[in-house]
């Protein structure tokens, strides 16, 4: 049964990295074990392609030469990668680190089966980079001022009426990798304490506060009660404030919106991004 990931591949080949026959960028400088090591790695996936599914395999000697084609484009780029980043620390050097996708899809801690193959929480920076949980000063949370999601699984605030269709028409919720639809609803506080719990969030960046705009109505979820969504009601700002630069400018409804927020998670808002621009970004408070 299909759970809505994106039919890329990634959960297979997070498969092969468990199972220890996978083929790491190291293993291409050696010519003659990679070759064996493609063959162990084809020994399992040609009989699962022809017995199970009925279909084309993969031949052992274009898939070696495609390798080493791909080693040599990429070679250059290949580093100890925990001693590069210690050496950055070591000369006071700034270090950012980039996540990919919410915590929800993390594969321990999210709404398992709908999950993606990795670990998408704070966590996957230590086990991803080799760089020491002490290293870390700060920890931005990246939210949206309302809730989407991609593909299959739970989602406790989806709106299937008038209100979900606005807040995907103005907020362009495409997804990033496939183009599909993203699902929309209104701001689920309820698992956003969960992902402040797991990851230990210093601060949150509040995207799309500005797909808001034209809503008198504003919802947040701040309980389940009777696995339904119970919601505090807003009164809207329908007001367009993607021109203003500072939060002391923003509407006292907004304001209003904004500091529900911080109290329920207990995490200062810290950055407001209120258009689709670089330049739009209100930083309430300071930041590393």
């Amino acid at each position: 049964s299909k759970i809505g990931t994106t039919g890329r591949g990634i959960g297979p080949a997070y498969e092969d990295k468990i199972s220890r026959r996978g083929i790491r960028l190291g293993d291409l400088s050696d010519q003659e074990s990679l070759l064996d090591k493609v063959k162990e790695l084809l020994d399992y996936h040609n009989f699962v392609l022809e017995n199970y599914y009925n279909v084309d395999t993969f031949n052992e000697n274009e898939v070696y030469e495609n390798l080493l084609l791909n080693y040599d484009k990429y070679k250059k780029f290949i580093i100890d990668v925990p001693e590069y980043i210690n050496k950055a620390f070591q000369e006071n050097k700034k270090i950012v680190f980039e996540g990919a996708q919410g915590t929800l899809l993390d594969i321990d801690h999210g709404t398992y089966p709908y999950v993606t193959s990795s670990n998408t929480t704070v966590g996957g920076i230590f086990t991803g980079s080799g760089v020491a949980p002490k290293k870390l000063d700060y920890i931005l949370a990246i939210i949206k001022a309302y809730t989407t999601r991609v593909g299959s699984g739970p989602f406790m605030t989806e709106l299937f009426d008038d209100n979900g269709k606005q807040l995907a028409k103005i907020g362009h919720e495409l997804g990033a990798t496939t183009g599909r639809e993203r699902r929309c609803g209104w701001l689920d506080l309820v698992a956003l304490k969960r992902s402040i719990i797991i990851n230990g969030f210093t601060g949150i960046c509040l995207t799309k506060i500005d797909v808001l705009d034209q809503f008198e109505k504003i919802k947040v979820c701040v309980e389940y009660k009777n696995n339904k969504p119970v919601y505090k009601t807003f009164d809207g700002w329908m007001t367009n404030i993607t021109k203003i630069k500072k939060y002391d400018e923003l509407p006292e409804k907004t304001k209003i919106y904004i500091t529900t927020i911080e109290e329920y998670l207990e995490v200062p808002v810290d950055i407001i991004s209120n258009g689709p621009g670089r330049e739009q970004n209100i930083f309430k408070n300071k930041i590393l």
